[in-house]
């Protein structure tokens, strides 16, 4: 009997080990994850920014367009 529960209480001990490997494993892949988050949180926060400077210097050529276009039409009359 005694011999039955040292067998159990093994094979208990490798489960838990198996179980405390996992979440070890596992918590290294979402800090690897956390981490590629980050990274591109950041790259989308520059992009976001690089678009806004596109769309300021896209909208200032098309007020100089139209101020030229403007000036012709008054000299065409």
């Amino acid at each position: 009997m005694e011999q039955q529960s040292q067998n159990v209480v093994d094979r208990l001990g490798g489960k838990v080990a198996q179980v405390m490997a996992q979440l070890h494993a596992l918590k290294e892949e979402n800090e690897v994850l956390k981490n590629d988050l980050m990274n591109q949180q950041a790259q989308n926060e520059a992009f976001r920014g690089q678009i806004e400077r596109l769309e300021a210097d896209n909208a200032a050529k098309e007020r100089e367009i139209e101020e030229i276009v403007n000036k012709i039409e008054s000299i065409l009359g």
